[in-house]
This record gives structure tokens, sequence and C-alpha cells, in this order.
């Protein structure tokens, strides 16, 4: 029986990397193959899984490692045991193909790994699914407009950060060290999420790396048209149309700050409604015309949500592919966004409209475009492309697919 191997420092089906590997997971078992899938116990626990399951580590060196990251900026260089007990664990297992997803979340120790992972031979699968793989620090850059990633990180400017080090600057040594363990190793495939991604890899140290681009999906069953004015009574929302901005966490990078800007030049009869997670202090720089809603009840209800907008604004500053584009188009409703990473190329002509980084006032233009031309010039459109490139059962036998090529060679 072939035998997968999955590694990320979270597994809990709240995240996205952790819905991938379960999913992955389940799908190698229906196509004979035997599941793994290594994680941080320190972060995770012990949940039920469908996979076989790896605890890594302990509480003990999780907070040593984030103490040596705060300190020394030497994430990923700690862990030193734990990686070794996995290295070992691994041995035994003896897994045809190992896929990593993420190994920066103070779990493992990553020159130790890759030198197992080269000694051994066998084929590698490494989803880029951050930057973190080609920097010497961040995990992404866009936002602040770094390009040092590209001949050699130095003088970080997000040094504070995730994964933030508030002592010293180890970004040019890091860079070497990991363009040195991850070329090193002979049969590794990354696999990044997007075009734009690619297109990164190519420009960084792992540029003669083989790449494949696979899309993240989602599931279309749960995300699709599902019309429902009760909910827009529950949150107070008016039933004349809204725009809809959407983020699990409002991070800085997310565009929150764009959004307070654009509501500000709003008309009375208009209505910004934002969904996620945000501070206290961010709360409070929103303007009192906006509905700020903190989580909804389940995926149903966001996609109701969804479905009763007018239109999707995310005035993202950095992003790779990002989810919730797809899953407003999936419920037939348009999107506004920014000229930013992988965002754009989740559209098509007739799905949304594109503006550049900083414009709020392109953003409402557009906003008031879509309005005007009317729900039913979208809705067909939107449904359609998100069933012809965002299903998540196309983009994961994308994957068994790698994993089978790689396996019989």
């Amino acid at each position: 029986m072939k035998k997968l191997l999955q590694i990320n420092p979270i597994v809990r089906t709240s995240t996205s990397t952790g819905k991938i590997m379960r999913t992955l997971g389940e799908l190698a078992i229906s196509a004979g193959w035997e599941s793994w899938i290594a994680y941080s116990r320190a972060r995770d626990g012990v949940p039920t899984h469908s996979s076989n399951l790896i605890p890594v580590g302990n509480k003990l060196d999780l907070a040593f490692h984030w103490i040596a990251t705060r300190i020394f900026d030497a994430h990923g260089l700690v862990s030193r045991r734990a990686t070794k007990k996995l290295i070992s664990q691994i041995r035994a297992i003896d897994p045809d193909i190992v896929h990593i997803h993420n190994v920066h979340g103070y779990f493992l120790n990553y020159p130790m790994f890759c030198r197992f992972l080269a000694e051994r031979g066998k084929p590698v699968i490494w989803t880029a699914h951050d930057c973190w793989l080609f920097t010497g620090h961040c995990y992404h850059y866009a936002a602040v407009g770094c390009d040092r990633w590209r001949t050699g990180c130095h003088d970080c400017p997000q040094k504070h950060s995730f994964p933030a080090s508030y002592g010293f600057d180890r970004s040019k040594k890091n860079y070497r060290d990991k363009k040195a363990a991850l070329t090193a190793i002979p049969n590794l495939t990354i696999v990044a999420v997007s075009q734009w991604m690619g297109s990164q890899l190519a420009q960084s140290f792992l540029h003669d790396i083989p790449c494949r681009v696979i899309s993240n999906g989602i599931d279309l069953s749960t995300f699709q048209p599902r019309p429902g004015k009760e909910i827009l009574s529950r949150y107070g929302i008016p039933k004349s149309g809204f725009y809809l901005a959407v983020a699990a966490i409002w991070l800085p990078e997310k565009g929150l700050a764009d959004l307070a800007a654009l509501a500000r030049i709003l008309e009375d009869e208009e209505q910004l409604v934002v969904v996620g997670q945000m501070t206290d202090a961010q709360r409070k720089t929103l303007p009192e015309n906006v509905i700020h809603i903190t989580r909804t009840a389940d995926a149903g209800a966001l996609a109701t949500l969804y479905t009763e907008a007018t239109a999707l604004v995310n005035p993202t500053w950095q992003d790779n592919y990002p989810t919730v584009n797809l899953e407003a188009q999936a419920c037939g409703t348009p999107v506004v966004t920014y000229r930013t990473g992988g965002s754009p190329e989740t559209l098509s002509s007739q799905t949304g409209l594109i503006v550049e980084q900083g414009n709020v006032k392109g953003l409402l233009e557009a906003l008031r475009h879509i309005k005007e031309a009317g729900p039913q010039a979208w809705q067909n459109a939107c449904r359609k492309h998100a069933e012809a490139h965002f299903g998540k059962d196309a983009r994961f036998h994308d994957y068994l697919s790698l994993y089978e090529d790689f396996a019989t060679r």
C-alpha cells in the first residue's frame, strides 16, 4: 500500500491548511493509500482524524522555539529533539510521498529536516501557501513593497511581524540557510497556490526547482446562491443592497483602513457590512455607518450574506489567492479587489473589477458600476466561473494525480 505523509503545524479544520490536509488524507485513503499527518502537538492537542496522526513536540518545545524566535530571529532553527524524533518515525513509516504544507510554526528544525529529506531521496512536495520559503524572515512582503528576497534579505523591514523578532535581525543568514537547505533536496517539487505565487518562486533562489500551480478550491455545495432576507433583519442590514467585506481576522494588510476610508465617502443610501474578527482599537477606526459582524453562525449564513450583497469588496494589500473571492463568486456575487498578488487572477471580466492599490475612490466607482448594472448582469457568470475553476474536488484530485505520478516513478 502506498503511503502519504503530510506535515503542517496546525491540523484543526478551522484553518485552511487543516481543511486541505484532512481532505487530501481522506481522498488518498479512498484511493487505497495509507495517510499520515505530522503536526504540532503543542498547538493542536490531540484531535480526532481519519488519517494517522503524528504529534510533534510539546509545550516546552514550542515555548523554547518561540523565545529563540523572539530574541534571535531563529525561527525554524530550534526544536532539534522534536525533529530528530519525527525523522525516526518517518523512517519507520517509510512514506512514498512527503507533502509539506508549512514548517514555520515553532515546531520543526528545517535545516535538519531538509538534510534528512535530501539523504532519503524520495519525492517531496512542498506547497507554498505563503512566501516564507524564500525570504529571510517574513511570510509576505507585498504590503511593505520589499524586494530584497530577490537577491538576498538583510535589514528586514518586517522584523517585528510574524515570526516576530524583537532582538537580533538574522534575515541575511536565514536567507542563506534556507537557500542551502531547500536547494539541496534532489527530488523536490513545489506547488504554488496561484500563478502569481509561481511567478514569485521563479524569481527567487528556488527558480530551478520544478513548480506546478494547484490553486485552492472551495465547497461549491456550501457556497452557492442562498437567498435569505431574514439574515439581513438579524444584523440590521438594509434590504436595498449593500457592499460586503469579509476576512477571518482583519490584519492590517487586509485593507481595513481602506474600508474605513470607503465608508466615509458612501452616500446615505449605501451600506458597508464588514465580517470578521478585529480588535477594539480597529473597530473604533470604522465610521458609524459601518455594520460590523464579528463572525457568522456558520458557512451557510456567510453564503447567504454573500448572496444578498451587491458586491464583495476586497481591498487587500497582500494576498496569494484569497478564498473570499472564490466564495463570493460561487454565491453569484461579483468582486471588486485591488491588483494585489493572486487576487486578480480569481476573477474574469464578467465576474468582477480590479482597482489599483490604494485607490479608494476607484473601489467606490467599481462598486457603483456593479450596482447600476444590476445583479442579473453578474450572477450567472459568477456561478459558472466558480464551477469551472474553484471546485475543491477538482483541485484535490490534481494533488492526488501528482502523488500517483511521483509514487510510480
